[in-house]
């Protein structure tokens, strides 16, 4: 693995320890650049479980995100974003937001903010 951005550890340790779910993050990873809001990662994991609950197809699944295992670690090594969009073009994909997780050290740029285009 490449070695992680410090600051953007930094920034993802105080989601964590803060428990909060405002700080909005846009950040390139290979083929992408993803924009949403940072979330602590039991509460990712509590959403995905909820989203694969819903689905008579994916309910099974459901448990493997009901709780981390072993909580989240001393340093983070993943981003966990909600309202989440991949930047194509002039707009994102999923157009609600969605959930992803991203491996700190695939990041190789990032602003803090959420990127969104309009028509002015």
């Amino acid at each position: 693995m490449s070695n992680l951005d410090g600051l953007l550890v930094d920034i993802a340790a105080m989601v964590e320890s803060e428990h909060s779910n405002q700080m909005s993050l846009t950040v390139v990873v290979p083929g992408a650049v993803i924009t949403g809001r940072l979330a602590p990662v039991a509460l990712w994991w509590e959403r995905v479980a909820d989203v694969l609950q819903a689905s008579d197809h994916l309910k099974p699944f459901a448990a493997l995100f009901a709780q981390p295992t072993a909580g989240p670690p001393a340093r983070p090594t993943h981003l966990h974003l909600h309202r989440a969009r991949i930047l194509q073009g002039d707009f994102g994909l999923p157009h609600t937001g969605g959930m992803y997780r991203i491996a700190i050290g695939d990041i190789s740029a990032w602003s803090v903010g959420d990127l969104s285009y309009s028509d002015a």
